[in-house]
């Protein structure tokens, strides 16, 4: 290398060591439950950089039985949180303003498992039957499902397991088929056991899994925003791309949180999950779906109205 070259070389990484260090962004995100492959594309976008390459410096809060996400923005211990549609029409029926950023998983996985040789093969065997439905966040589907056929099952509060089912106690539960509906399955349960009704199917497919956040935050940072749902996208489309090594981050997460969990779980939640994530346009919540979740919210009396679709992403011109 000859002289000028040497002097370039050494002029750059001069400058390298005195450039002003890049600022990052802060983004605290809440989980809406416990380390799985549920969030396998948050994982991945932070363990491969993805947050990092844009300017987020993201905190990813696990949740849990003990730890509501909403709870933790409302607290100021998050920025951003992940909810179902349905649990953030509730909250924003309650007052609590949320504002969606991007829609991570489309499609709804809902389902109500129910013993088939108790003689339920279709959702009016229900009629009269005892069963366990989660609560209001999780429930607009269910109940729509049964006023429309005029199904009145005996309902009984359904909290963090499908236990008082597995044991018999109850004829059938509410259930996602990428978590739930496996665990039966693991433990020892055969399928032909088993009938599956896919609300879906019977015409509720609520939107889940998006990232919200409070107007403050997403009206400050929407540059932020925007980042944050890019990176988690691309976390997605890596893990989709590369399922052995995102199932190797997701299982280092849970193992750090003692989550009582497998491999084989896991993979099964992740191929179950990730067709309503990589639809496309990703990321992209419908109007339509927006509407139709919000109308089947207020006709079964879970909320008393809805904001529009240009008010609830903060679009909405002064």
């Amino acid at each position: 290398m000859n002289r000028s070259g040497v002097a370039l070389l050494v002029g750059l990484l001069i400058i390298g060591l005195v450039a002003p260090a890049r600022a990052f962004t802060t983004v605290r995100v809440a989980l809406q439950w416990v380390p799985q492959a549920q969030f396998a594309g948050c994982y991945v976008a932070f363990e491969k950089g993805f947050y990092l390459s844009r300017g987020l410096d993201v905190i990813l809060l696990p949740g849990g039985p003990n730890r509501d996400p909403l709870e933790a923005i409302l607290d100021g211990k998050a920025d951003v949180g992940t909810f179902f549609l349905s649990a953030a029409l509730l909250y924003r029926d309650r007052g609590v303003p949320l504002v969606h950023l991007g829609q991570i998983v489309r499609r709804s996985h809902q389902i109500l498992v129910a013993w088939k040789e108790r003689g339920i093969e279709t959702p009016d065997d229900l009629d009269g039957r005892p069963m366990s439905l989660w609560g209001d966040a999780f429930r607009g589907g269910y109940l729509a499902l049964f006023e429309d056929r005029d199904i009145r099952p005996r309902l009984v509060p359904q909290h963090y397991s499908v236990n008082l089912f597995r044991r018999g106690h109850v004829d059938a539960c509410s259930a996602m088929s990428y978590n739930e509906l496996h665990l039966l399955f693991l433990s020892g349960i055969e399928e032909t056991a088993l009938t599956v009704l896919d609300l879906s199917r019977e015409g509720y497919d609520f939107p889940e899994d998006g990232l919200y956040a409070l107007p403050d935050f997403a009206g400050s940072r929407p540059q932020a925003c925007r980042d944050l749902l890019e990176a988690t996208l691309e976390g997605w489309r890596y893990a989709a791309e590369n399922p052995e090594e995102a199932l190797d981050i997701v299982m280092a997460y849970a193992r750090r949180d003692n989550i009582p969990t497998n491999r084989p779980h896991q993979r099964w939640m992740l191929e179950t999950i990730l067709p309503a994530i990589l639809e496309e346009p990703m990321g992209v919540l419908s109007e339509e779906a927006y509407s139709h979740t919000a109308s089947t919210l207020r006709r079964v009396g879970l909320i008393d109205g809805a904001p529009s679709f240009e008010a609830f992403r903060g679009e909405e011109k002064p």
